[in-house]
């Protein structure tokens, strides 16, 4: 609570019985809320990233050739650039990036061949609060991210806004809130709120959607129910120090688009594991449509190159994909010496 002096003119509003219930209250509650032990529980957007983000193969699939080359100038600040070759579906045949990073400051641009950038810059207030921003110019779609987040003991918060407008005569774009809190030491329950208006013409549009994360000691499970009436849930579980394996399924009712009404169901669920070797990580994953991928990572011993390999192959429709990528890590000796006795950064991604 905010504190004034006794000469202040703004005293008053701190000496009077009001204010005073209001302070007792608040104290002891946050008393009552340090005695349960809670930690953190994460953001609604890595609710299920055991599943979605480190087992599953959406982040890391591809098709066709590519070939990274990464230089590193500096560990402490981190500062390095990277040139992408690719030819395949969905590639950009040339993309070049350049990363800087501190505890404070990250910053990320990408530029490719057809001239579309997209730039990305988070700074970091203090130890929980960061803000976030996003653009992207070219590429058939502009787009600007402004997002602020707090991660506090027990829960976190975040506010975002997509392409927010006021040129128009009033307020447009899409406005997300996210609120996730622990109520128990393993349990978190939280929700999100959507605010959208694509044009002054047309009424604004809202949504909540509910989220559930429960996390015990080699197994997560997570819940997410979605506005539009959709269901996602997935469970994680650590087998082995090397194993894990993890499922996700997806299950959506909308009104029907036939003359005759009535629900349509859709739904999906998709099982995968992944496997760490001393010099390689093995996914895979097979879904309840027929579609089975996996992607084999191979790190070359000591040089600082690795292997891609990755493939697809649906059943239902008799197609299968393949991919292959090489990436090099090029650094100076000098730099190699330096990574040995360098402190860890705690970039703010």
């Amino acid at each position: 609570m905010a504190s004034f002096s006794t000469e202040s003119p703004l005293a008053m509003l701190r000496d009077n019985a009001i204010y005073s219930s209001l302070s007792d209250a608040f104290n002891t509650f946050q008393e009552r809320r340090k005695q349960f032990g809670l930690s953190n529980p994460g953001t609604i957007e890595t609710i299920a990233r055991e599943v979605q983000r480190d087992t599953l193969l959406t982040n890391y699939m591809f098709s066709g050739l590519r070939a990274d080359v990464t230089k590193a100038f500096s560990l402490a600040p981190l500062f390095q650039v990277s040139h992408q070759f690719a030819m395949g579906e969905r590639l950009n045949p040339y993309a070049f990036a350049a990363l800087y990073g501190t505890n404070q400051i990250f910053a990320q641009g990408n530029l490719d061949n057809e001239g579309a950038l997209s730039t990305r810059f988070n700074y970091r207030w203090g130890d929980r609060t960061i803000t976030k921003t996003q653009f992207s110019i070219g590429g058939g779609q502009d787009m600007a991210q402004f997002e602020h987040e707090h991660l506090g003991d027990d829960f976190s918060a975040s506010l975002k806004a997509i392409n927010p407008s006021f040129l128009d005569g009033g307020l447009t774009g899409i406005f997300v809130g996210d609120y996730l809190q622990a109520v128990t030491p393993r349990l978190g329950l939280g929700l999100q709120a959507v605010w959208q208006r694509q044009g002054l013409t047309q009424g604004p549009d809202t949504a909540i959607s509910y989220f559930a994360r429960y996390k015990a000691g080699d197994w997560v499970a997570s819940a997410q129910l979605q506005a539009q009436g959709a269901l996602n849930t997935s469970f994680w579980k650590k087998l082995t120090d090397r194993v894990q394996a993890g499922v996700d399924m997806t299950l959506s009712v909308a009104p029907s688009q036939s003359m005759m009404g009535g629900l349509t169901k859709e739904g999906i669920t998709t099982f995968g594991a992944k496997y760490d070797f001393r010099m390689s990580t093995f996914r895979a994953q097979i879904d309840s449509k027929g579609k089975l991928s996996c992607l084999l990572e191979k790190r070359l011993g000591a040089a600082p190159v690795t292997l891609t390999f990755a493939a697809d192959v649906d059943h239902v429709t008799q197609q299968a994909k393949l991919g292959m990528s090489v990436s090099i890590e090029a650094s100076d000796v000098d730099l190699q010496e330096q990574q040995e006795g360098a402190q860890s950064l705690n970039i703010p991604f």
